[in-house]
C-alpha cells in the first residue's frame, strides 16, 4: 500500500493541473462566499437566512472543480492507455483504486480547510454590515461557536467526500467526460427535481437522498427543525454514495479487463 500511495501520489502532483486546480477550489469557494455576503440581507423585520451557509455558498461551486480536479486520476490512465502500465506494477487494483482514493482525497482537503476558512472570514467580515448581528441574535461567524464549527468541519469532509464519490463514478465508468457529468448530475440536477416536485413529501424525500442537499445540511446553524434531514445524518448519505460508488467501481475493475 505504501509503494502504491507513493505511486499515486508522484502521479497526481506532477501534473500540472493539479494545483492549479487546487488553487481554483480555494478562490472560487472563497469568492462566491463573498459574492453572497455582499449580496445578503437581515432587515430589523425579520431574518430568514442562516449566516453560516450564506458564507459557504462558494462551497456549490468549489465542489465542481473537486469533480474536475478527482476524475482524472482515474480516467486520464485509462484515456492515455497508462492504465496497464500501472496495473502490471502493481496487480493489486483494489490496493490501487484505494491509494488514487486516499491521495485525491488528501489534496482535495488540503485545499478544503483554507477554502471554508477564508469564506468563514470573509462572513465574519462582511455579514455585520447587512444586518447579521448579535442584535438580530446573530452574532459574527466563529469557530469557535459549536454550530459554525460543526459547518466548518462538515464542509470540509463534504468535499472529501465529493473526491470519494468521483473517483468511484470514475473507475466504474472510465471515461472523464461522462463520468463528470454523472457525478455533476447527481450534484446539481437532483435539487433542481426536488424543486419541480415542489412541497411534496416525495420532494421531501428526495432532499433527505440527494448528495448535495442532504450533503450540504451539515452546514445549517439555524432552524434545524425544519430541516429535511439532520446535519450529520446528511453528511451520511453523502458518505452513502461515495461508498456505494468506490465498491461498483472496485467490483469492476475485477470483473473488466484494463
Amino acid at each position: 500500500m505504501s509503494r502504491a500511495l507513493r505511486a499515486e501520489w508522484t502521479k497526481l502532483r506532477t501534473v500540472p493541473s493539479t494545483n492549479w486546480l487546487l488553487l481554483a477550489v480555494v478562490t472560487a469557494t472563497v469568492a462566491l462566499g463573498l459574492v453572497a455576503d455582499a449580496a445578503a440581507r437581515c432587515p430589523s423585520a425579520g431574518c430568514h437566512l442562516d449566516p453560516a451557509r450564506t458564507g459557504l455558498t462558494g462551497i456549490y461551486l468549489g465542489q465542481a472543480i473537486v469533480v474536475v480536479l478527482a476524475v482524472p486520476a482515474v480516467s486520464g490512465e485509462y484515456g492515455n492507455g497508462m492504465i496497464h502500465v500501472t496495473f502490471t506494477a502493481m496487480p493489486g487494483r483494489t490496493v490501487v483504486l484505494a491509494a488514487k482514493a486516499v491521495t485525491v482525497t488528501g489534496a482535495t482537503l488540503s485545499a478544503g480547510v483554507p477554502a471554508v476558512l477564508g469564506s468563514l472570514l470573509a462572513g465574519r467580515l462582511v455579514l455585520p454590515g447587512h444586518g447579521f448581528t448579535a442584535a438580530h441574535g446573530l452574532p459574527p461567524l466563529s469557530p469557535t461557536d459549536g454550530p459554525v464549527l460543526r459547518a466548518a468541519v462538515g464542509s470540509v469532509l463534504y468535499l472529501g467526500l465529493i473526491a470519494l464519490l468521483s473517483v468511484g463514478v470514475a473507475a466504474a465508468v472510465r471515461d472523464a467526460a461522462t463520468a463528470i457529468g454523472t457525478v455533476l448530475g447527481l450534484l446539481y440536477l437532483l435539487p433542481i427535481l426536488t424543486t419541480v416536485l415542489g412541497g411534496s413529501g416525495l420532494a421531501r424525500h428526495f432532499r433527505q437522498l440527494s448528495p448535495m442537499t442532504a450533503g450540504l445540511a451539515v452546514q445549517a446553524t439555524t432552524d434545524l427543525r425544519g430541516m429535511p434531514i439532520a446535519p450529520w445524518a446528511g453528511l451520511g448519505v453523502l458518505a452513502g454514495w461515495a461508498a456505494a460508488a468506490l465498491l461498483a467501481g472496485g467490483l469492476l475493475l475485477h470483473l473488466r479487463d484494463a
